[in-house]
C-alpha cells in the first residue's frame, strides 16, 4: 500500500488524503465504473491504495443517486476508517426530490440528506456539501439547516462548491453572526488550464480558513499523459463525451510541458498532481477514475515527486 500523504481539511477536524477519490464516475453510463462489480473494484483498490477521502453527490451516476447506492455497497462495514462526502442543491440538475423547492431551504436539506444516507448506508456524512449557490434562499437559512444536521449528527461539517469569493466572504460573514458552525471546505474547478481561482478564490479561502478542493483537476484526464497532439485513447471520457477537450488543447504549451517532464524525469501525471498540490489552501485533490488501475496510478503519482519552488514556477509560466 502507498504512504499517502495527508492534510487537515480546512479548520475542520477531518484529515484527509491528499489524494482523494471522485466518484462522479460510479454508475456513469458507458464507463467501467457502471455496474456494481466495477464500482466495487474502484472502491477496493482507493481503500487498499491508502485513500481515505471519497466524494460523490446525489446527482452522480446515469440517473440520480445510483453514484451514492452503488458506493453504499460497496462501502458497507467500512465508512469508520473514510471520510465520506456527498453534496445536495445542483441549481442546473433535476434530481427529483421536491419539486419546487428551493434547494437551500430547510425543508429540502433535510429531505436530501435522509436520501443521501439511505443510500450510501450510513449512519452520518463527515462533509455536505452545497453543490451550488442557491440565489432564492438567504444563505444564513442554508447555513442554520446544515448547523441543525450537525447538532443532530447526520453530519460532521459542511461546504460549498462553485461559489465566489464573494459569495465565500458572504456565507462566513452569516455563520459568524448565527454563532455556529461554518462552511470548512470549497470545491471549484482547478487545473493548469483553468486557474480563475488564483485570482481572488484562494486567497479568500487562506484569509478565512476553508480548504480547497479542486474538480477537473487532471482536466478530464488531460493531464494524464494519454494524449498528444495526434493520439488520443478511444475509450477515454474525452473521447467518449467531450472530443473538444483534447481537439482544442493547447498543444504546443502541452508539448512543452512534456518535454519539461521528461527533463525532470517525471510523468505528466506525477508533476500535474505535484504542481496542484503546491498551491495554498489545497487539502486534496479530487481524482476520478473508473478502473483499479487508474486509482493505483493517481495514489503512487501523487506521492512521486517533491518539486522545487523554481519546478513549480516554472510549471505555472507554461500554461500562463
Amino acid at each position: 500500500m502507498t504512504e499517502l500523504d495527508t492534510r487537515t481539511l480546512g479548520t475542520s477536524a477531518l484529515v484527509v488524503t491528499t489524494i482523494g477519490l471522485g466518484c462522479n464516475n460510479c454508475g456513469r453510463e458507458g464507463a467501467a465504473s457502471q455496474t456494481q462489480a466495477g464500482t466495487t473494484a474502484v472502491i477496493d483498490a482507493a481503500i487498499d491504495a491508502g485513500v481515505t477521502f471519497f466524494d460523490t453527490a446525489d446527482i452522480y451516476g446515469s440517473r440520480p443517486g445510483q453514484s451514492e447506492t452503488l458506493m453504499g455497497v460497496a462501502l458497507a462495514g467500512r465508512h469508520d476508517s473514510i471520510v465520506l462526502a456527498s453534496k445536495f442543491g445542483h441549481e442546473c440538475i433535476d434530481s427529483g426530490l421536491l419539486p419546487g423547492v428551493a434547494k437551500g431551504s430547510r425543508q429540502y436539506i433535510r429531505a436530501a440528506i435522509d436520501g443521501s444516507l439511505k443510500r450510501l448506508q450510513a449512519d452520518h456524512l463527515d462533509l455536505y456539501q452545497l453543490h451550488t449557490p442557491d440565489p432564492h434562499t438567504p444563505i444564513e437559512v442554508t447555513i442554520a439547516a446544515l448547523n441543525e444536521l450537525v447538532d443532530e449528527g447526520k453530519i460532521r461539517f459542511f461546504g460549498h462548491t462553485q461559489f465566489s469569493a464573494e459569495q465565500v466572504r458572504e456565507a462566513d460573514a452569516a455563520a459568524a453572526a448565527l454563532g455556529g458552525g461554518r462552511f470548512v471546505s470549497s470545491q471549484n474547478e482547478y487545473n493548469l488550464l483553468t486557474r480563475d481561482v488564483e485570482a481572488e478564490l484562494l486567497p479568500t479561502l487562506g484569509e478565512l480558513g476553508l480548504g480547497f478542493l479542486p474538480f477537473f483537476p487532471l482536466n478530464n484526464g488531460l493531464f494524464t499523459g494519454k494524449f498528444t497532439r495526434t493520439e488520443s485513447p478511444a475509450h477515454s471520457r474525452i473521447m467518449r463525451q467531450r472530443p473538444h477537450v483534447a481537439e482544442n488543447a493547447p498543444w504546443d504549451a502541452m508539448e512543452t510541458y512534456e518535454a519539461l517532464c521528461e527533463e525532470r524525469e517525471v510523468t505528466m501525471l506525477e508533476a500535474t498532481l505535484a504542481w496542484l498540490l503546491a498551491q495554498p489552501t489545497l487539502s486534496s485533490v479530487i481524482a476520478g477514475a473508473t478502473t483499479a488501475e487508474q486509482v493505483h496510478q493517481n495514489a503512487a503519482a501523487s506521492v512521486a515527486w517533491r518539486p522545487s519552488a523554481q519546478d513549480i514556477a516554472d510549471i505555472s509560466a507554461i500554461f500562463s
